[in-house]
């Protein structure tokens, strides 16, 4: 994999209500986005899922250097576009609103050509088999065990939603170990779109409390996958509704850079925080209000970013046929 001082541009995935299909965004800086189809999907989300729409993509490097997507198999609108008769696949009152059981896992060498599946949670292990969701995956690279490891939110029936991990095997298409639940929220309360980012020896998870209001919360632990502390500090400026926080580093600088959407205002837009320390956050501003900028796309929804070399970048510049020099 290459290192840091290799990377040269930044690559953001997002996807939007109106299609559930998935976007792409190029960045020179961190801070400036253009969308690589001006604004139009580079895949369609009834090409790849089963409920015909896909939402909250993640995309990741492996340690093998190759790229790995995951993203929520549901169409919240399906019935309005004709895919299904009914307003979810099962019953609401037993299993919840957006009850899905699948995960969309993706593919690629060149951040091009994608192979895809989808992965149904439900089918994979027999305690799984009244799960109510399988929602926003992420992946990270577990030293330890040297494997990648998927955490995604997902609740049984009605129930509370709360994030759960499992390691996949080395094609990534199966998953070799039971999800477990990643961190217990005090008293019950419901939590979703876990992030997790190193930094140094400590790991940084923010997600999102539904504690009375959705908001941006984070914990921290020693460990991959336990022992992470909670902290009752909203982390997030907004005074409405947040939720799909990331994180991502800026190349060479010792800054990261947080993204919340701001699913409470219309229209969507992503809201932005810098820290240097993980205590402090400088608010950024939302997209087009400040520092931040998406120069030909709008109403975006639940992003990830991740660095990429010039290469990579100019690569994929040429394909979509943008005006763009890495």
């Amino acid at each position: 994999m290459p290192k840091e001082k290799a990377m040269g541009a930044y690559l953001m995935v997002y996807f939007k209500d109106d299609t559930h299909g998935l976007y792409m965004a190029l960045s020179k800086d961190g801070y400036s986005f253009t969308d690589v189809n001006q604004g139009k999907p580079v895949i369609a989300g009834d090409t790849i899922a089963e409920q015909k729409g896909i939402r909250d993509p993640y995309i990741y490097r492996g340690a093998d250097n190759m790229f790995y997507m995951a993203l929520t198999d549901l169409h919240i609108y399906a019935q309005k576009e004709g895919y299904r008769n009914t307003q979810w696949e099962r019953d609401g009152k037993q299993y919840g609103w957006g009850n899905n059981r699948g995960l969309v896992l993706m593919k690629s060498a060149d951040l091009l050509h994608w192979s895809h599946q989808v992965l149904r949670v439900d089918k994979a292990f027999p305690e799984l088999a009244d799960i109510g969701c399988a929602w926003a995956p992420e992946m990270i690279y577990d030293e330890v065990k040297k494997k990648p490891m998927l955490y995604f939110t997902m609740r049984f029936g009605s129930g509370k939603e709360k994030v759960y991990y499992t390691y996949m095997n080395q094609s990534f298409d199966r998953m070799e170990t039971l999800p477990m639940p990643l961190f217990e929220y005090p008293n019950g309360v419901a939590y979703i779109d876990a992030d997790i980012t190193k930094v140094g020896n400590k790991f940084h998870m923010f997600y999102a409390s539904h504690d009375g209001a959705s908001g941006v919360k984070q914990a921290v632990s020693d460990s991959v996958h336990t022992g992470y502390v909670y902290d009752p500090k909203w982390y997030d400026p907004e005074p409405v509704g947040c939720e799909a926080p990331t994180v991502y580093k800026l190349i060479g600088k010792n800054k990261w850079i947080l993204i919340y959407d701001i699913y409470r205002i219309n229209p969507h837009n992503f809201g932005f925080s810098e820290t240097t320390d993980f205590v402090n956050f400088k608010n950024l501003g939302r997209f087009n209000d400040g520092i931040m900028k998406s120069t030909n796309f709008s109403v975006p929804k639940h992003p990830a970013v991740i660095q990429i070399t010039k290469k990579e970048a100019q690569k994929l510049a040429n394909y979509w046929k943008m005006d763009m020099k890495f």
